[in-house]
C-alpha cells in the first residue's frame, strides 16, 4: 500500500526502503504539515515522515534493530532532508495479531 500522491522525498524514502527490505506492504506518510511552525519544519513540506512497513527481514528482530535497519537505509535523507521519521515496522506474522 502506498500514499497516492507523493513528493520526491517521500518517493526516495519509498524506494530505498522496497530495495532494502523487499516489504510486502509499505506506507510513506507525509506527515510535515502537522509540524507547521515546530523545529525542522521550513514550509517546504517534505520534513516530517511516518513510515509503516511490514517485511520478512523483520522477523525475530528486537523494535531497535528493525529501526536501525530502516535509518541504515535512509541514512543520508536522515541527515540532509528529513527532520524527523515515525517508524512502525513489523513482521508479516504480526500483522494478523
Amino acid at each position: 500500500m502506498t500514499q497516492q500522491t507523493q513528493g520526491p522525498v517521500a518517493t526516495e524514502i519509498e524506494a530505498r526502503l522496497r530495495a532494502a527490505l523487499t516489504p510486502e506492504r509499505i506506507a510513506v506518510i507525509d506527515d510535515s504539515e502537522k509540524h507547521r511552525g515546530h523545529a525542522g519544519h521550513d514550509g517546504s513540506g517534505e520534513s516530517h515522515f511516518t513510515v509503516e512497513i511490514v517485511s520478512a527481514r523483520f522477523a525475530g528482530q528486537s523494535r531497535v534493530a528493525r529501526q536501525r535497519m530502516v535509518n541504515a537505509a535512509l541514512a543520508d535523507l536522515l541527515r540532509e532532508k528529513v527532520h524527523a521519521l515515525a517508524i512502525r515496522a513489523r513482521a508479516p506474522e504480526e500483522e494478523a495479531a
